[in-house]
């Protein structure tokens, strides 16, 4: 069975502009990240989906509506695909973080699979709420189908950790960018990616 997933990361937010971890925190698309949302649908617009999946947090939720403006398709809202959970974490830049814990000042803020905040959530837990969620949707798609996911930073790593193995997934070394776009093609058991944090807004933040 072939299927190919279209999966948008959200625009950004104001914390996403403040470099603080969101995780859990439903926090907005800023106008920023709307514009972003937007210019994503008209990239889009000639892309047939057959399905489409959100994160039920407000910064993904919106997106999806914005990239699916003028059609009649929705996006289900799926827990499962929301931002790792960052615990007490949440709403702090990761200068504020090391302050706290200077133990993590030879981490990066972009490397989840190394720590797990207290009362957050670890990077195999999000893993496997991505790989079930994956699951469903290869159970429901019909061959040939394309579907659109719109989530967050860490179920993105947490996808490429399920569908290309952790070694393949970690030689990209990719930062996603907010409001990018990455494929992946599924053919049977086997995946393969078609594009990787592809941005489409001309003035796309880091």
């Amino acid at each position: 069975m072939q299927l190919e997933l279209v999966v948008v990361r959200h625009g950004r937010t104001e914390w996403n502009a403040g470099g603080r971890f969101q995780g859990h925190t439903d926090i907005a698309l800023d106008e920023t990240g709307r514009a972003q949302a937007r210019a994503i649908g008209e990239f889009l617009a000639n892309d047939d989906f057959d399905a489409a999946y959100a994160s039920d947090l407000a910064r993904a939720r919106e997106t999806a509506a914005l990239v699916l403006a003028g059609r009649e398709l929705t996006a289900a809202p799926d827990a499962r695909w929301r931002e790792m959970r960052f615990g007490v974490w949440e709403g702090l830049t990761w200068t504020e973080i090391v302050e706290r814990d200077p133990q993590l000042a030879t981490r990066s803020a972009t490397a989840p699979k190394f720590y797990t905040p207290q009362g957050g959530e670890s990077f195999e837990e999000c893993c496997a709420r991505v790989a079930a969620a994956l699951a469903d949707i290869r159970a429901n798609a019909r061959d040939g189908a394309r579907v659109l996911v719109a989530t967050h930073a860490g179920p993105l790593h947490a996808l490429l950790h399920v569908a290309l193995g952790e070694s393949e997934a970690a030689a990209l070394r990719v930062r996603f960018s907010p409001a990018s776009i990455t494929r992946l093609l599924f053919d049977g058991a086997e995946a393969r990616l078609g594009e990787l944090n592809r941005t489409v807004y001309a003035e796309t933040p880091a």
